[in-house]
């Protein structure tokens, strides 16, 4: 009989390991960085989990450990991490169980409970497609950690974002469900769990609400402590973690502007740019990138700002997630440059290819503080060597296309229009969206 190799006794003996550590998947352990509970088909060896649809692991991480609140918040406190939290929903535990444990005030820079709809959108920029899904938990998480950012500049600072629907005094129509969230510097993480419907009583929700927000920060801030969540049969922590490449950090941390994706070259920059989110990519983008190549006579690229003029920037998985969408052979940037004066500025003598809505936005005085400041950004566009190609948007019942648009002289004089025979394509990714929440997609 053949003796085992030293490969599969060293898998052996990390496989007893877990088993041990955590030793029942029906005792609902939110374990934090690197595990994926109740996902199928994981392989699991170790503390190395593949797991499907995430774009991007972590791999080796030190064992987390089932603890009591009290000794995890000393964990975190210890670790000195400085870090900003947000809930809403639910999950205000968290913040008490972090303050009423001394040495808060080497970890807590400020919580905040952005309750009302009002709040959330004053804290975000502007009201989230839905108030409960992983997006805005994770939103909230990135807005929470820019304002650490701006509280700690010198620190390696956190942002933790909660956000939950669950048992109240009025039926709801969705499950009860919370979503939790962590950015730092180098990486997005988050977490979701559905609730039985019925069967806790809010208090009760709330307490496994707080537990995975003191989990989150936990993982966020390197402790190993866990808390035990007590979780029905049936019910699953899902979790994800993304680590941004080096270009992807430094493009957060603002010290890069420019990032290439696909067949882009910083040697190589394009004569002609397509500035969207792109959230999705639908077919409409592809026709006008077909159409402008046609037009301008060479190749289109993609670019896509990470910030926002009013909300918070792209995590590192909603910038993987949105370049994952184009083809290797497409010419794709990510940049730091929310407005077409400071895109013209990382793309000199480039045109750029926007819709009839996007080119009357820009033309609008309320974005530049006065007319002089517009006037000026219309100016240095022009000595930049750029112009804009405009194709014609949907909007209510008609299509609209550059004719249809009053926009100031010298903007007027820097646009090319399109004509509807040409391109005419009634579809939005907001459409797209909203069609998908309504599906379910983002429960």
């Amino acid at each position: 009989m053949r003796r085992p190799s030293k490969l599969f006794a060293v898998l052996a003996r990390l496989l007893a390991q877990q088993t041990k550590e955590f030793p029942a998947r029906r005792r609902g352990l939110s374990p934090g960085l690197g595990w994926h509970v109740g996902w199928p088909k994981n392989l699991i060896l170790g503390r190395l989990t593949l797991r499907r649809q995430v774009p991007q692991f972590s791999t080796i991480r030190a064992a987390v450990k089932l603890t009591t609140q009290t000794l995890l918040v000393q964990e975190v406190h210890a670790a000195g991490t400085p870090l900003v939290l947000a809930v809403t929903g639910g999950g205000s535990g968290a913040v008490a169980a972090l303050l009423t444990v001394p040495g808060a005030s080497r970890t807590v820079l400020e919580s905040l409970v952005p309750y009302a709809p009002a709040a959330l959108a004053a804290f975000l920029g502007g009201p989230p497609e839905q108030y409960c899904s992983e997006r805005t938990a994770r939103l909230m998480a990135m807005a929470a950690y820019r304002r650490a950012r701006f509280l700690a500049p010198a620190a390696g600072v956190v942002g933790v974002g909660a956000t939950a629907s669950l048992a109240s005094d009025r039926p709801k129509r969705g499950p009860h469900r919370v979503y939790v969230a962590w950015q730092s510097a180098r990486t997005t993480a988050t977490s979701h769990l559905n609730l039985e419907k019925g069967a806790r009583s809010r208090t009760e929700e709330e307490q496994i609400v707080a537990a995975m927000v003191l989990n989150a920060v936990a993982a966020s801030t390197g402790a190993h402590g866990r808390l035990e969540l007590s979780l029905r049969p049936g019910e699953e922590v899902r979790e994800a973690i993304v680590h941004g490449a080096p270009d992807e950090q430094a493009l957060l941390a603002g010290t890069t502007s420019l990032v290439a994706r696909g067949s882009a070259s910083l040697d190589r920059l394009p004569r002609a740019v397509f500035s969207g989110a792109f959230h999705p990519l639908h077919v409409g983008h592809r026709r006008m990138a077909d159409v402008a190549a046609r037009i301008l006579g060479c190749p289109v690229a993609f670019e896509i700002s990470i910030e926002n003029v009013d909300k918070p920037p792209l995590d590192f998985l909603e910038m993987q997630t949105r370049v994952r969408q184009f083809d290797p052979a497409d010419a794709v940037w990510l940049s730091v440059a929310p407005t077409f004066v400071k895109k013209a500025a990382l793309f000199p003598g480039s045109t750029f290819v926007v819709g009839a809505d996007t080119v009357e936005r820009i033309g609008q005085e309320r974005y530049y503080g006065g007319p002089q400041t517009m006037e000026a950004a219309f100016v240095e566009i022009a000595a930049r060597g750029c112009r804009f190609l405009v194709f014609g948007r949907t909007a209510g019942d008609s299509f609209q296309t550059l004719d249809d648009i009053h926009l100031p002289r010298s903007l007027a004089a820097l646009c090319q229009g399109v004509p509807a025979a040409d391109f005419r394509e009634d579809i939005s990714s907001t459409a797209i969206r909203r069609s998908s929440a309504a599906l379910g997609d983002e429960s």
